[in-house]
């Protein structure tokens, strides 16, 4: 959960670099989530950190192109 808020603040900045690590720290947090749910037997969660890490490496995709 930590990462997962770090990562937001750091989408929030103005720098591209920090956006970035932002992002890597979004798709980091879904991988560990993934882990959990698979621990917790959570199928739901893992579906929805599926999802979540899709559109977050598409930002990172597309903040990428911007830097």
């Amino acid at each position: 959960m930590a990462v997962t808020v770090i990562a937001a603040w750091l989408i929030g900045s103005q720098r591209p670099a920090r956006r970035m690590a932002g992002f890597f720290c979004f798709i980091l947090s879904n991988v560990v989530w993934v882990v959990w749910g698979a621990y917790a037997e959570a199928y739901a969660l893992i579906l929805l950190q599926i999802c979540l890490c899709s559109m977050n490496l598409r930002g990172f995709k597309k903040n990428f192109k911007n830097q």
